[in-house]
């Protein structure tokens, strides 16, 4: 049975790029990479998203949901075109994560977990990002580390953010 063409020629040509980095026979080892394509190319990893990378990578369909739906990366519905994802562990917290999440919170109009009316934001409430030093961190789009990011930091993004439409 072949899935339909679901992903672009481009993207599936980064995929290969990535499947040719292990050895014959193990083009599962990069589904996490696939995946990470699959959400740049559609936004969020619907079912059918899913199930087209577990039929490119000759496995079971269970085995991809179960990493997308273990990594905070991955977005299983869809989300806003700004993704923002504040460290709330323990070093940013100490260092006003949880002022910089009530900001977020209160700006946005949004809770963790949610997205804008508008669809321009999602917010998230993310485990540690390996970067305690820059304290609060949060991640944009799960491709970009913000650091120190105090109210003035975060009303200065979101307007960024909001002019870059």
């Amino acid at each position: 049975m072949n899935a339909p063409m679901h992903l672009s020629p481009e993207a599936l040509a980064r995929i290969d790029r990535e499947v040719a980095k292990y050895p014959a026979g193990e083009k599962q080892s990069a589904v996490m990479a696939a995946l990470a394509v699959a959400q740049d190319e559609k936004g969020w990893l619907s079912t059918e998203t899913m199930d087209f990378v577990a039929h490119y990578l000759d496995m079971p369909p269970i085995a991809v949901y179960e990493v997308a739906s273990f990594y905070s990366m991955y977005n299983l519905k869809p989300a806003g075109r700004c993704k923002l994802t504040l460290c709330t562990n323990l070093p940013c917290a100490l260092q006003g994560a949880n002022a910089a999440a009530e900001h977020l919170k209160q700006r946005l109009g949004i809770g963790f977990g949610e997205t804008t009316p508008d669809g321009e934001f999602t917010l998230k409430e993310g485990e540690c990002l390996g970067a305690c030093g820059d304290a609060p961190v949060m991640l944009m789009n799960n491709k970009t580390m913000l650091s120190w990011m105090t109210p003035d930091e975060i009303d200065a993004l979101i307007e960024r953010v909001r002019k870059s439409r």
